[in-house]
């Protein structure tokens, strides 16, 4: 009997230990408006990481630099960036990697009733160009309206660089002829009636580049996604799945129209047609190899100045979903 009183008295003055391990959390940066935000919405609304061994932390950032800087800082631990970024940063000592998110690529847009009916047509004409100078879709586009009709684009154009809403502003009032601008942004344009003359997929498949290199994708830091594969595996596969669920799902699509800022249901439909085209189908050799020869057009027709110096992708900046230690 005083053995049991014992027992009881030591229960309640040392109740049983509770062991309860904290969950890992993974910091992303997005962009406020980007399209990345309507995967991360449908991650919560459909309880895709419900069963997820991390807790996901997201930070909204003004512009792609804030979301680099936040990462080099190790404020956060991934962004959506391109791999030629990550090659860059690669030559220069850092150890970032890359693992595709989107294949969707911007467009080059003209008015439907447009007398511009090929890449030749261009010349002599006022072009509105996003992304600056060194912008991926604007260099390429040069190369091939040299390979198909000796046309040096770059001194046979009235060069307009500008925000991507402003460039459509200025394509809607007949202030620019053509617009080369980011998909979402042409996507806009093409549901109000105008035409997209050739997307960044359709350069690249002239120039003779047939693997569907993907253009954006999730970049972490590679020391930091050896240490957590099992993170990282879980959080593709739960973005993978929410992709699909809002190609697939009318209802799941709904749940992010918000989120689009597009009010008519025509600009709604066309964002989700190209955002769709995007998913990626295959990831591996073919689309690597295809990555390397983009590389070599982007490093010559910049001058080394989107790419750096390296003569390469750097060793390392594709990141494989299992990785090797």
């Amino acid at each position: 009997m005083k053995f049991r009183l014992f027992l009881l008295s030591f229960a309640l003055l040392f109740p049983p230990l509770s062991f309860s391990i904290e969950k890992p959390t993974l910091r992303i940066a997005v962009l406020a408006f980007g399209t990345v935000n309507w995967e991360l919405s449908t991650l919560k609304s459909q309880q895709l990481l419900a069963s997820a061994d991390f807790k996901l932390e997201i930070t909204p950032v003004a512009n792609p630099q804030a979301g680099k800087i936040a990462l080099q800082y190790g404020s956060v631990d991934m962004i959506v960036s391109d791999w030629i970024w990550v090659s860059r940063q690669r030559s220069s000592g850092s150890d970032f990697t890359f693992y595709p998110y989107s294949n969707t690529s911007g467009a080059l847009i003209v008015p439907n009733n447009s007398s511009i009916h090929s890449i030749a047509d261009l010349a002599d004409k006022k072009l509105g160009i996003a992304g600056g100078e060194l912008d991926k879709n604007w260099l390429l586009l040069q190369t091939l309206a040299q390979q198909q009709f000796q046309l040096a684009l770059n001194s046979r154009v009235e060069k307009v660089y500008g925000a991507p809403p402003l460039l459509n502003q200025q394509l809607l009032q007949n202030r620019v002829d053509a617009v080369i601008n980011y998909w979402h942004f042409a996507a806009r344009l093409e549901a109000k009636g105008y035409k997209q003359l050739i997307n960044g997929k359709q350069i690249l498949q002239q120039l003779g580049i047939t693997a569907e290199v993907p253009t954006l994708g999730y970049v972490f830091n590679r020391e930091w996604g050896n240490k957590n594969p099992m993170l990282i595996k879980q959080f593709l596969a739960a973005t993978q799945q929410a992709k699909n669920q809002l190609c697939e799902s009318d209802k799941v699509w709904q749940s992010v129209i918000p989120l689009t800022k597009a009010k008519d249901s025509t600009t709604q439909n066309k964002l989700r047609e190209r955002y769709c085209a995007g998913r990626i189908k295959h990831w591996g050799k073919a689309e690597q190899q295809g990555a390397e020869k983009i590389y070599q057009l982007l490093r010559k027709l910049s001058h080394n100045k989107l790419t750096g110096q390296a003569k390469n992708i750097q060793p390392g900046t594709f990141w494989n979903i299992q990785p090797q230690s």
